[in-house]
């Protein structure tokens, strides 16, 4: 039992390292090499997990493998745009100044339902207010509407909105955020005399944070 538990703890930091070195979008939308790593890896993972007679290694060492192939694999694909077009695939344009590119729909193996079900879930219930539909690579389809149908935007208007600054998080659940503090250019005398002016302490608040358009803002827990 103990060494089952021990091998697991060590092939699930195995695992974590491989997925920190592939980089950040493998666990976001995923291309489909990068589907691919990611099955095997819990393939060869799960093996050692429940085998206690199998060595360790037999699952360490092909991760480290797979791990090694997809940075070089990532390295040419920057390098080469057929090997990025084979791997990957390219967008597919579905819709096409209004118009249903069938032909396209039929590569796909879609059908017009699941179009306007694509549609739907990007919050589009009229396909006459789409110009142009993009099936992405990773399989997320981007909707370009038609220029009458286009959000409203500062810019139509003559406007110049200024510009905003993410809000710098200052202290986190009763512990002041150091490296944030300094960005800011603030001192902590300051940050704990904002906070008491408040009625509170530093450890009363869940949440402060600060940005220059909107000041120091305080939650108390």
């Amino acid at each position: 039992m103990l060494v089952s538990f021990v091998r697991t703890i060590i092939l699930y930091f195995a695992v974590m390292a491989a997925i920190r070195v592939m980089g950040k979008r493998q666990i976001g939308e995923l291309q489909p090499s990068e589907l691919v790593i990611t099955i095997i890896l819990g393939d060869l993972a799960s093996v050692p997990m429940q085998e206690t007679g199998i060595p360790i290694t037999s699952g360490i060492v092909p991760i480290i493998t797979l791990v090694f192939t997809e940075v070089v694999i990532s390295f040419l694909c920057l390098k080469s745009k057929k090997l990025r077009s084979f791997l990957s695939g390219r967008p597919s344009i579905v819709i096409q100044n209004g118009e249903i590119n069938t032909p396209e729909l039929r590569r796909l193996r879609l059908n017009v339902d699941d179009l306007l079900e694509e549609l739907r879930n990007k919050d589009v219930s009229d396909i006459n207010d789409v110009d142009m539909a993009i099936v992405d690579t990773n399989g997320q389809m981007c909707i370009i509407p038609k220029p009458d149908r286009r959000p409203l935007t500062p810019r139509d208007i003559g406007l110049t909105p200024d510009k905003e600054t993410l809000p710098y998080t200052l202290v986190s659940d009763g512990r002041i955020i150091s490296d944030n503090l300094k960005k800011t250019g603030k001192t902590e005398e300051w940050l704990t005399g904002e906070i008491k002016k408040s009625g509170y302490t530093v450890r009363d608040i869940i949440l402060a944070t600060y940005s220059e358009s909107g000041g120091l803002k305080i939650q108390r827990r």
